[in-house]
Formats: C-alpha cells, sequence, structure tokens
C-alpha cells in the first residue's frame, strides 16, 4: 500500500528504505497523539529521558554521541558537476563520487530501526516564499526536533499534493563513527543526504541544509535570497512597526538581539519589540519593489551556555516548557543546569554532558576546569512561546525590510555603527565583514576570519555568483533597504568595551531607522556615514564624549591593513569575482590614501603652530 498520494515521493522512499533496510516505515502525521507515543518510545530505549513535567512541563533531554557535538564543517560538501560552481569557500566533491560514498555508509544503515517520514515546510504553509522538504530517518530526537523547527505532518502532504516539488533530505544515525560520516548537499537534484551523525546541526536538515544550502541554489535561481538573518520589529507607540534583518557571525549576539529588552534609559518612549526569528530570514521583491521577509523556521535551536536573566530573559522564559535540552547538565531532580545559566551552582549528584557523576570546579589532569555542559549545548523550543514573537511569524506575506544589518567583532578597527554610501557600497561591506577570533574559538587569537554575509559555511554555490545576485537584487528594488555594519565589541587600550550592548543597542538600532526615514544627517568618513553624538539617544546612559569619540574612531593605517586583507580575499575568486566589488575596493583605497594625507597635514600643520 502507497504511504502517500505522491508517486514520486512513494518511489523515493522506496528506494531509500531498500538501501537503508529498516524494519518498518513510519508516517509523520504531525499529531500529538503520535508525538506522544515516539517521546514514550525513545524514553524507554534511552534516546531521550523526560524531565520532571512540574517544574519543566513538556521538556525533554538528550545527549549526542561524545564524537558528535558540532557541526563538522571539514565532512560537509557542496557536490556540483563543476567544481567552480561550489567555489573555493566550501568543500566540493562531484555527484557520482558523493553518492557513491554514501550510499556505502546508508546500505543496512536502518537495520533494527525504523525508517520515520517527516513532511515538513519551511515557511508557513502554502505561503509564496515556502518550500516542502521531506526528511527520511532513524532518529526519534530528529523527529522531535523538527516538529518544533518546521511545520510538519498532514497539513504539509496535503499541500505538496500528487505532484509538489519537495527537497529528498536522507538521515542516518548509522553507527556514529565520524570516519563514515558525510553531509552532502546535491543543489543540482535538490537533494540532501546526511549520516553518521545525530547533532542537530547536521541532522535536521531543514535548517542549515535546506534553509541555506540549498535555498540559497534556489534563491538565485528563482530571484530572492536566502540568509543567515534575524528579523526583528520595533514599535512605536502610534503603531508603526519597522523592520530590519541583521547578519553576525557565531559569538556576536544574533539570538539577543532578536529578543532584545529596551534599555531604562528608552523605557519611556514606549517602543515594544517583535521578534520575527534568530538565525534564517528568505527575502523577496514583492509587486510593491520593496524586500519582504519570513522566518521560514518555527522554533529556535539556540545555545545553552551563556544564556541567563541579564543576557536574555526572553529566552530563559521561552525555554521553561515544551523545549528539548541537549548536552546539558542533568541535575538529580530531572532539571537542567549549564555554565553562566541562572540559579544557583549544579548539586551533587549531577551529571554532565557525558553522563559522568559532575560537580562544578572539577578540573582535568592538566588543571584545566572541566565544564558541566558541552560549550555547544543547545535548547530546541518553539518560536510561538518567545514573549516578544511577532505576530507576523506565520503570516505568509512576511514583513518589509526597512534596513539590513552586517555585523562582527572588531575590537579596535569598526566604529560602532556607521551606513553604507548606497547599494553596491553595502553588498561590499557585507563582503568583506569579519570577526576576530576570541579565546573560546579555534584559532590563534585575534586573528581575522572573513565571513561574507555570516554564510561562509552556508552559502550553498560559488560565493563571487553569490555577491553577483546580491547586486542584480538591487537593481531590481524599486526600494532598497538602507545597509549598515555595526560592531558592538570595540574596545580601549586596556581591552575594556566602550559600547555596554545588550538592551542597549536598541540606541544603535534607533538611529538606524531615522536615518532609513531620512530625518537625521550623518557625518560623511572615508569608510560610510557616521552619526553625529547627538542623533543617537544616551538618555540614561553615562558615556563621556571621548568614549564616544573612540567609538567612531577611524585609524586609516589600521584600515590601510584591512584593505589589504581584503584585496588577498577577493584573489581568491578570481575572475569570478563582481566588477563592483573590485571597484568598491579601489574606492575605499583611495578614500584612506586622502584621509591619511588630511590627517598628515593636520599634523604638520599642528607642529608649526607649537
Amino acid at each position: 500500500m502507497a504511504l502517500t498520494q505522491h508517486a514520486e515521493l512513494n518511489r523515493w522512499i522506496d528506494e531509500c528504505a531498500k538501501l537503508c533496510k529498516p524494519e518498518d516505515i513510519i508516517l509523520i502525521d504531525g499529531s500529538d497523539a503520535q508525538r506522544k507515543a515516539l517521546i514514550q518510545e525513545a524514553c524507554s530505549t534511552g534516546e531521550i529521558l523526560e524531565l520532571d513535567q512540574k517544574k519543566l512541563p513538556g521538556c525533554l533531554y538528550h545527549r549526542t554521541a561524545v564524537n558528535d557535538v558540532a557541526r563538522t564543517e571539514n565532512l560537509t560538501f557542496i557536490c556540483t558537476s563543476l567544481r567552480e560552481d561550489a567555489g573555493p569557500t566550501n568543500n566540493w566533491m562531484s555527484p557520482e563520487e558523493g553518492y557513491r560514498r554514501a550510499r556505502e555508509y546508508f546500505t543496512g544503515s536502518m537495520k533494527g530501526r525504523k525508517m520515520y517520514v517527516i513532511p515538513f515546510s519551511m515557511g508557513p504553509i502554502a505561503s509564496n516564499f515556502s518550500k516542502i522538504g521531506v526528511e527520511l530517518t532513524d532518529s526519534i530526537y530528529v523527529v522531535l526536533n523538527m516538529l518544533i523547527m518546521t511545520r510538519a505532518g498532514k497539513a504539509v502532504l496535503d499541500e505538496l499534493g500528487l505532484a509538489g516539488r519537495f527537497t529528498k533530505c536522507l538521515h542516518s544515525k548509522a553507527d556514529l563513527n565520524i570516519d563514515r560520516r558525510l553531509i552532502l548537499h546535491f543543489p543540482e537534484d535538490n537533494t540532501i543526504w546526511s549520516v553518521g551523525s545525530g547533532y542537530g546541526g547536521n541532522v535536521l536538515l531543514g535548517k542549515k541544509c535546506l534553509a541555506l544550502r540549498i535555498a540559497s541554489h534556489i534563491a538565485r535561481t528563482e530571484g530572492w535570497l536566502a540568509e543567515h538573518m534575524l528579523i526583528l520589529g520595533i514599535e512605536e507607540p502610534n503603531g508603526r512597526i519597522e523592520y530590519i534583518a541583521a547578519a553576525f557571525p557565531s559569538a556576536c549576539g544574533k539570538t539577543n538581539l532578536a529578543m532584545l529588552i529596551p534599555p531604562e534609559g528608552l523605557k519611556t518612549k514606549g517602543y515594544r519589540i517583535w521578534t520575527v526569528g534568530d538565525d534564517i530570514a528568505w527575502m523577496r521583491i514583492d509587486t510593491d519593489g520593496r524586500l519582504w521577509a519570513i522566518n521560514p523556521e518555527s522554533g529556535f535551536f539556540g545555545v545553552a551556555p551563556g544564556t541567563n536573566s541579564r543576557t536574555n530573559p526572553n529566552a530563559v522564559i521561552t525555554i521553561k516548557k515544551n523545549t528539548i535540552f541537549t548536552n546539558v547538565v542533568l541535575n538529580p531532580d530531572k532539571t537542567v543546569w549549564w555554565e553562566d545559566g541562572d540559579g544557583e551552582p549544579a548539586p551533587e549528584g549531577a551529571l554532565d554532558w557525558k553522563g559522568n557523576p559532575w560537580k562544578p570546579g572539577m578540573k582535568d589532569e592538566n588543571g584545566k576546569p572541566i565544564p558541566g555542559a558541552h560549550p555547544n549545548s543547545r535548547f530546541t523550543a518553539p518560536l510561538s512561546q518567545c514573549p516578544t514573537a511577532s505576530f507576523r511569524t506565520e503570516h505568509h506575506h512576511g514583513v518589509p525590510i526597512s534596513a539590513i544589518i552586517f555585523g562582527g567583532r572588531r575590537a579596535h578597527l569598526a566604529p560602532l555603527v556607521y551606513q553604507a554610501f548606497d547599494w553596491d557600497h553595502g553588498v561590499f561591506i557585507g563582503a568583506t565583514m569579519a570577526s576576530e577570533r576570541t579565546a573560546a574559538q579555534f584559532g590563534k587569537q585575534g586573528e581575522v576570519r572573513r565571513d561574507p554575509m555570516a554564510m561562509l559555511p552556508f552559502c550553498g554555490y560559488n560565493m563571487a555568483d553569490y555577491w553577483e545576485h546580491w547586486l542584480r537584487m538591487g537593481v531590481r528594488m524599486r526600494w532598497q533597504p538602507k545597509i549598515f555594519h555595526v560592531n558592538w565589541f570595540r574596545q580601549d587600550e586596556k581591552g575594556n568595551f566602550l559600547w555596554p550592548g545588550y538592551g542597549e543597542n536598541l540606541r544603535v538600532l534607533e538611529w538606524i531607522l531615522a536615518c532609513c526615514r531620512n530625518e537625521v544627517e550623518c557625518s560623511k568618513t572615508a569608510i560610510g556615514w557616521i552619526p553625529r553624538m547627538d542623533d543617537i539617544d544616551m538618555t540614561g546612559l553615562n558615556l563621556p564624549r571621548e568614549t564616544f569619540d573612540k567609538l567612531f574612531e577611524i585609524d586609516p593605517v589600521a584600515w590601510e591593513a584591512e584593505v589589504e586583507g581584503i584585496g588577498e580575499f577577493f584573489s581568491k575568486f578570481g575572475r569570478r569575482l563582481p566588477l563592483e566589488l573590485l571597484a568598491q575596493h579601489e574606492a575605499l583605497k583611495r578614500r584612506l590614501e586622502e584621509l591619511k594625507g588630511a590627517k598628515l597635514k593636520q599634523e604638520i600643520t599642528q607642529t608649526s603652530v607649537k
């Protein structure tokens, strides 16, 4: 008997079942009754654990394998017929080789297990923005996460109909052997294969795999944008809501900004923040000539350590129920704990993320502290539970974008905020954005890592072509969002942060939106437009004039080194690099030379006066 009414889908499920050899095939219908039955089954096998249902109603606990705790970028490939179509920033494998190697790992991988068929929609069902996928998996953990992160079940199948297009997503934990692990994307076939992993970033195939790597390829073909961006709305007391999309590399406060709480000094203005999404934005040009966006996801897959009532109180409220916790500390009373979270230290009898007895203060043989929660431990929670969840998250039409923000972590280079001169200059700013590695990241501390549009690990095709697509999108728009760059992490000579960040960032967003409405005048610099001090509302914030000046200081020598680094990065793309970006690079170089000459002239004049 056919599992669905979709002939192509049935054939594909049958092919994958013959390859993986599951003992049974279960269609996920999205019902609460089926979800509860799956939870009961997973608890009986130890795949998940039910937490205290009075203290954490609806919450579950899961541990991944010790060798399977993060995205494995070195085992993630874009499989295209031509290597150059994947570009120099992606790992490439031919489709023939990818299918051959993966089939070897998939063969018989589901023996003794069930294959779960998850029809899911990225974006509201039936929206013009949305895309449908079907994930086949042998993991109930994956099923339960996908039920939170996507719209999944019978309603999606109904929308797919008899012959609708869908992304084919095949996953198996197999033996969780890192030497037999692959995450493969076949953009020419609209297919994703993931084998040998159980970690969410590698196996929730609707997330980064479909919503960014495959979707970015589709978006270029169809004329829209799939971006690694949060979306937030800022509502004024008069009811006007303006929306911002923002891209940040990891460790730059993306989720915190998406759930921002206005600072005390601005609360009298009556702003209200609306969270549309914290991670991914799909953006299309509508009939009004403006850029509109949706969040294709319906949940949060957030990092637990560092999430607390000070850094992100809205996230803390969001995860109090119906949440899946992964690789955090398990307390004896079946509650959870993690480093830099809320509450007292973990009690005696707690188990760390590996399942070993643990207590705060434990050290390894080298005297280094042993963390209880893995640094990349996660929570998966419904977006609808967030106190600031926007009423537009399920709207088929999305939200209009007024501003696009790119950001990075730069200790001494980039100002707090600056505006691009125009769309092409904004694309250049996004294409060259970077962050300095911190002590918590792999690599040399302070080393600059280029992460264009925060899409370095997620762009599903040649990034030079991706930039070209951004440039062409700007030409097609009647009303272009203005583009900005922010840097919350500028430091003084002693390493202290000059800007307080968190909720205070609303002051910068307020200025950004005022720029979009042409309500403020800006000062022109070599790198872009910067604010005048009086145009950023500092009410309730004791920020001395000299600190403000340091936040916006532009050092031509440091920027000359930056220009050189940009040139080296651009050289990787050869003739495929858009000429517009080369022109922007040369223009920045000239403006910095002029600035350097003006400063030198000023110093000579001052010396002569003395």
